[in-house]
Order: C-alpha cells, then sequence, then structure tokens
C-alpha cells in the first residue's frame, strides 16, 4: 500500500520552492544511526517505500526503523498528448518536500557496519545526496 494521507484539506497543491535549510527534524531524535539528506528536492511515496524495504530486508528483524519523512504533498500530471487548458491535471503521486539537514531514516538496536551497509542500499533508492551519521557524531 502506497503512503498518502488519509485526508487533506486541499486536494491539489501548488509547487513552491525547494530552497532552504531544514530547521526541525535535523537531528537524531530516536535511533543511534540516522540517514541525512545533504539536498534539497522531493522524495515519492514509491522512493520511500523502496528505501524502507530495502533497509528492513538487510537488518532482517533486527533493530527498529523510523521514518521521519511524509509524503503529504500532491504532485498532479496531466495525460500525455493533451493539449494545454481545460484545467490542473489529475493527483499522479504524492511527494515528501525534504530540505538538506533532514533526517529520513534511523535505526537503533543494530551494530554501525550493518547500519552503515543498510542505509548505503536504501540511499540507492532515494534521488537525493544522503550521508550516515550517528549519535556521537552529532
Amino acid at each position: 500500500m502506497a503512503l498518502m494521507p488519509k485526508r487533506v484539506k486541499y486536494r491539489k497543491s501548488q509547487r513552491n520552492k525547494r530552497r532552504g535549510i531544514a530547521t526541525r527534524g535535523a537531528t537524531l531524535s530516536f535511533g543511534e544511526f540516522g540517514l541525512q539528506v545533504v539536498e534539497n528536492g522531493w522524495l515519492t511515496n514509491t522512493q520511500i517505500e523502496a528505501a524502507r524495504v530495502a533497509l528492513t530486508r538487510h537488518v532482517r528483524r533486527g533493530g527498529k526503523v523510523y521514518l521521519r519523512v511524509f509524503p503529504d504533498k500532491s504532485v498532479t500530471k496531466k495525460p500525455a498528448e493533451t493539449r494545454q487548458g481545460k484545467g490542473k491535471g489529475d493527483i499522479d503521486t504524492w511527494v515528501a518536500v525534504v530540505h538538506r539537514g533532514k533526517i529520513l531514516v534511523e535505526i537503533e538496536g543494530i551494530p554501525q557496519d550493518l547500519a552503515k551497509t543498510a542505509f548505503r542500499l536504501a540511499a540507492a533508492k532515494l534521488p537525493l545526496k544522503t550521508r550516515f551519521i550517528t549519535r556521537e557524531a552529532a
């Protein structure tokens, strides 16, 4: 099942800017290790889910995973070979807007080397550059 909000106040949202730095969610809160984004952008619901699956499969029932992002912004798309006009397109996907410094995923209860390889696999599923952080480094 895809990640998406149960209800939203407005069905279609504007794109807005993707610049700036994360002021909230930029420090480790739950786990010992984290995956931090170092550039701004959008993460789609499928990308977040793919990263989560890659992470949990690698740690194999070990540790606890905390997802710190949720796709709550709708992105619309007009059908292929459609002329302009006739209103805004239908909702195509849901995205999470992430600014640099934001922590995407945290994990605890596993050794550091296992966490590092798991995060490397998860990061391969994401379109943005990320880095591995630990509680000591933070």
